[in-house]
């Protein structure tokens, strides 16, 4: 034990500097994790630690989707839920479709395997997208419509994820459509359900004490208690932690209301605490992931191979972008070209794709070219589309101004 305490240590300690010296040099603190990791993996540094599936989402992926769904205002959200909505569950069908056409067509995978590698490479994740706003300090309904899609197609993703693989390990008879469908029903529903339920008794036992600390450890447990009731359901974790943190967050620690429930003398301390966990998630997260895409055999691939994967990808990304916005053009939720742009550059890929890839079965047919071909799509969002985002976004004219 003491040993594994000093190997993440160890590691928080090397994020910490990472932290310093990217601030300095103006780097997107992600990006910089990453190439530290990779570094640390290319000098024979080893950590003794893995980027595994049940790390990534048992024990980091809980506190990163609670904090994020914390800090959406309800009133926000209602106002462009809509556009929102329709991007995080239309926009996850066609994106998902056309990279699993192309791997299919181009590169002659399977389509069920195709369509589990188009599925869990859908989803913009909220790890990526939420720190790199973070470093830009990009405010006001962009930042309310990237996160927000990204926070909710995470979920969706991760549903769809779970259906999909199912199917594609399926024998005998296939499922019917109206199966799949009520497969989906009930595990995105059910997610919600448990989360609000989660977050529901929690505010409920908020509201009889007035420590804030006893408060803050009843948002843990509904993040965490969420998360894992919802997976031991065979429902969506993902969808429970999000729905739980969303309603904590608006009932308890964004209300400001007399009738607020939760953390009702220092909201602050509790919205302070979940910046602090998900920064720790974040750092250990991308760290690691550097060290780990250091021994990824890309080679197995082939450069051209991973290239056409990535422009799959990022073409998936833009027909599930601008023509869903195009719907909105002459209505009040209208998204400007220009945040359009950024909803399709920031569509950033990160933690819970490598999750779900690492989660395949080994029996899946192509299961490790899925493998290396997300980690490939994960490297060159972070790498090229986060170390490019703040000068994209400059030249769009969104930046803020100390930028």
């Amino acid at each position: 034990m003491d040993v594994i305490i000093f190997r993440y240590l160890g590691l928080l300690v090397a994020a910490m500097l990472v932290a310093i010296l990217a601030r300095r040099l103006r780097l997107p603190y992600t990006v910089g994790l990453v190439i530290a990791g990779a570094g640390l993996a290319a000098a024979r540094v080893t950590a003794g630690l893995e980027l595994t599936h049940d790390f990534i989402f048992f024990a980091m992926l809980p506190p990163l989707l609670f904090e994020a769904g914390l800090a959406i205002h309800w009133r926000d959200l209602r106002d462009d839920a809509v556009p929102v909505l329709t991007l995080a569950t239309l926009g996850v069908v066609i994106a998902a479709l056309v990279v699993a056409l192309g791997t299919n067509a181009l590169l002659g995978w399977p389509f069920a395997s195709a369509l589990v590698f188009g599925v869990l490479i859908a989803a913009t994740d909220p790890v990526a997208v939420i720190a790199m706003f973070k470093d830009t300090g990009v405010k006001g309904r962009l930042r309310l419509l990237v996160e927000s899609e990204s926070l909710l197609n995470d979920g969706v993703a991760a549903v769809f994820f779970a259906i999909v693989l199912g199917l594609a390990q399926a024998t005998g008879d296939s499922a019917s459509l109206s199966q799949a469908l009520q497969a989906l029903a009930l595990t995105a529903g059910g997610g919600t359900l448990v989360g609000l339920l989660a977050g529901g008794i929690c505010i409920f036992i908020a509201g009889r004490t007035p420590d804030r600390l006893v408060e803050t450890g009843l948002t843990v447990i509904a993040a965490y208690g969420a998360f894992l009731l919802g997976e031991q359901l065979h429902v969506s974790g993902v969808l429970a932690t999000v729905a739980a943190g969303l309603l904590m967050g608006n009932v308890g620690v964004l209300n400001a209301r007399k009738e607020n429930r939760l953390a009702l003398d220092a909201p602050d301390f509790v919205v302070g605490f979940w910046d602090f966990a998900a920064f720790i998630a974040n750092s250990l997260i991308f760290l690691l992931m550097g060290v780990t895409l250091a021994a990824i055999p890309f080679q197995s691939l082939g450069t051209a191979t991973l290239l056409l994967i990535v422009a799959l990808v990022a073409l998936g990304r833009a027909l599930s972008v601008y023509p869903l916005c195009l719907i909105f053009a002459r209505s009040r939720w209208a998204i400007p070209m220009r945040q359009q742009h950024v909803l399709w550059w920031g569509g950033l890929r990160g933690a819970l794709g490598l999750a779900l890839a690492l989660a395949l079965p080994p029996a899946l047919a192509f299961r490790n070219e899925i493998v290396v071909a997300t980690f490939g799509a994960v490297a060159f969002s972070v790498l090229v589309q986060g170390l490019t985002m703040a000068p994209f976004l400059k030249l769009l004219g969104l930046l803020p101004e100390r930028f």
